[in-house]
């Protein structure tokens, strides 16, 4: 089968075990580029994270930002690194800033319980957990992120934005989403509280409008945490704000496996990041027992938001055929990560989903 002329990747691996799931995901993509064919990926890996801010003055150099802006897609493993922090004392985050560099309003956290995976809740089966966490990520509390203000060593304030812009487009990426899954959508918001959080549900109830055949619940975030571990099976795609949807995703997380479970997307008009959802966990970097999967899934997740944004039905399939892989060396049960009750290696983990990939 021919290619089109390849697809430029920048890699990121960052900090901490970033680089060693990174590794792993560049072996199945590379798999399944072999397998699925119809298509070519040129992969470039570029420096940042808090390892390069030590070493360099930057988090994010400037040739790494124009390596992201010039690429088809990005994937990241993960940054930071607790002993490493600016001058104010809080920790380095460049994927933040990545987010606010190329408008990634959109955060994709699927959540999705496979065989095999280890979850806290009893009586759940494979698939009885599906659903999709969606952050807004360039207002919110976020918003405030380089904007807090201290006074006198006595007062801090840190201030939460809301536009109608930002929540409608959210909303809008919810919707449509949700009509390609099974069509519903849950607003979580502090609406009885805070009148950012009513605005928040009144534009949403707006967008809401335009897709009459989508059903849509508004949740209040308390109740909502409550409800995510009580009935996770009756979500679809829950809409947020910011802050509320990075506790919520991690909540999310926890009931399918943990943050090694986890994929996330970061999403705009134009741009995409691909990353696991999980942190550096440096005291295990480097140890071959971090798990890979997050990682290896936020892979798949990219090929399928650029064969959907291109058009190209073989990076869709090799999406999917990824994740068909992760599934098969869940159930099968020989090759299990730490985390999930193995004592496979990191990249025992990967070579397995390689295999599957390439026999699926």
């Amino acid at each position: 089968m021919s290619t089109s002329a390849p697809f430029h990747i920048a890699v990121l691996p960052g900090d901490g075990i970033g680089i060693d799931v990174t590794a792993e995901a560049v072996r199945v993509l590379r798999a399944v580029e072999r397998a699925v064919g119809g298509f070519a990926l040129t992969m470039t890996t570029h420096e940042s994270g808090a390892v390069c801010y030590q070493r360099t003055g930057a988090d994010l150099p400037e040739a790494t930002i124009d390596a992201c802006r010039r690429a088809d897609a990005v994937l990241l493993g993960a940054m930071g690194h607790p002993d490493i922090r600016k001058p104010d004392g809080t920790e380095l985050t460049p994927q933040v800033t990545l987010r606010v560099i190329f408008d990634l309003y959109a955060g994709v956290r699927p959540c999705k319980l496979y065989a095999g995976a280890k979850t806290p809740l009893t009586g759940l089966k494979p698939g009885d957990i599906d659903l999709i966490i969606l952050r807004e990520q360039t207002e919110g509390l976020f918003a405030s992120q380089t904007g807090g203000i201290v006074l006198g060593d006595q007062v801090a304030t840190d201030t939460l934005v809301m536009t109608r812009k930002g929540i409608d487009r959210i909303s809008e990426f919810a919707f449509q989403l949700a009509e390609g899954r099974r069509q519903h959508v849950t607003c979580v918001d502090k609406a009885n509280i805070f009148k950012s959080f009513a605005f928040f549900r009144k534009v949403f109830d707006e967008v809401g409008a335009r897709h009459p055949n989508v059903t849509k619940q508004h949740a209040y975030i308390d109740a909502q945490a409550l409800h995510l571990v009580q009935k996770p099976g009756k979500f679809d795609v829950i809409v947020t704000e910011n802050m509320f949807g990075d506790i919520l995703s991690d909540l999310a997380a926890g009931l399918i496996g943990g943050m090694g479970m986890a994929p996330s997307g970061d999403i705009g008009d134009q741009f995409g990041v691909f990353q696991p959802a999980h942190g550096t966990a440096p005291d295990i970097a480097g140890k071959g027992i971090a798990n890979p999967i997050a990682a290896i899934l936020s892979a798949g997740m990219m090929l399928d938001w650029l064969g959907q944004r291109r058009n190209h039905p073989q990076l869709v399939k090799a999406g999917q055929r990824i994740e068909q892989a992760v599934a098969q060396v869940l159930a099968e049960g020989k090759t299990l990560p730490v985390d999930q009750g193995g004592s496979a290696t990191t990249q025992q983990v990967g070579e397995a989903i390689a295999r599957f990939v390439e026999r699926s």
